[in-house]
């Protein structure tokens, strides 16, 4: 067994480490030291090489990431099957960031951090958790998992999402035509929805209207859905009272974007998930055993869908 890996080099060495013990009968090797490329059996990348026609034997290409939009699908074999990376650490850190974010946004601390820094000693009325409504779009792995410590915490919690989902407590809000109640009833909403021709742009001037006055939002989805804009004039209007936000496009910003500077906004550099390497590796060649084996892989990408 043949694995090339093309990512961040760290993590690639610390893979190679791992596989002597876990998988001592398999060959790894990291980009750009590709060997022979016609007994690459398996290739593992945020980005593949430009041109995949030299890799004759390849039968998988796995991401680095939860996504798999990067790729050019275009220019990869029709007949190559596409995984994108389901594993715990993705998992639990995207748990942890969402919760954080929403008892953020619900404890009102974007507003408190800007008066202690006008020495704005003020203090103001709370809500109950149960008279939150937080709104999750996308309502997948990564969906399921942060609704669950928010239902605990007694968020009145709903999920939009292409298919109906039955996830106890939890409204269900389903396609194109639910989408304007799921939004009139968002106080909070989580965006964590994959990057499709459909959801490029979403998070727009009109999006944000159909929202209740003074919402806020959480983005941790793709860059390319929020339009900046949009959300700066919301915030300027007061449609939406703050953002916390960890994926913009273009990645990082340039130095002179009001995101840095906008009190309402809490930017992070797209820290919300991330692989660990070893549950990552573990989850890898879970798949590769799977694939071997003639089972349905974890996190395939349907390629009409782009997830």
């Amino acid at each position: 067994m043949n694995i090339l890996y093309k990512s961040e080099p760290e993590r690639g060495r610390l893979w190679a480490e791992r596989l002597k013990t876990l998988l001592p009968e398999a060959t790894f090797r990291q980009w750009p030291d590709v060997g022979d490329p016609t007994k690459i059996d398996y290739l593992v990348a945020w980005q593949p090489p430009e041109n995949l026609s030299g890799f004759t034997a390849l039968k998988v290409l796995f991401s680095v990431g939860a996504g798999a939009e990067q790729f050019d699908y275009a220019a990869l074999p029709p007949e190559l099957p596409v995984v994108r990376m389901i594993e715990p650490g993705l998992t639990s850190g995207m748990v942890e960031y969402v919760t954080f974010a929403v008892l953020g946004l619900h404890r009102e601390m974007p507003r408190y951090f800007q008066q202690q820094r006008e020495k704005n000693w003020l203090a103001h009325a709370s809500l109950p958790a149960a008279k939150r409504r937080v709104g999750v779009m996308g309502v997948g792995t990564l969906g399921e998992a942060v609704l669950q410590p928010l239902l605990q915490l007694g968020f009145d919690c709903a999920g939009w999402s292409r298919t109906p989902k039955n996830i106890p407590g939890v409204a269900s809000f389903v396609g194109e035509a639910q989408l304007g109640a799921f939004l009139a009833r968002s106080d909070i909403l989580i965006c964590l929805l994959p990057l499709t021709a459909a959801t490029e742009n979403i998070l727009n001037a009109d999006l944000f209207s159909q929202l209740p006055p003074g919402a806020s939002l959480v983005h941790a989805g793709r860059g390319k859905q929020l339009n900046h804009q949009h959300l700066l004039n919301a915030l300027e209007s007061g449609q939406l009272a703050a953002a916390v936000v960890d994926v913009t496009s273009p990645e990082p910003l340039p130095a002179d974007h009001a995101f840095w500077r906008h009190s309402a906004i809490w930017l992070t550099p797209h820290i919300a998930s991330q692989a660990q390497p070893e549950s990552a590796l573990t989850a890898l060649l879970e798949n590769i055993r799977r694939f071997e084996r003639g089972e349905p892989m974890h996190g395939l990408v349907e390629r009409e869908r782009g997830y």
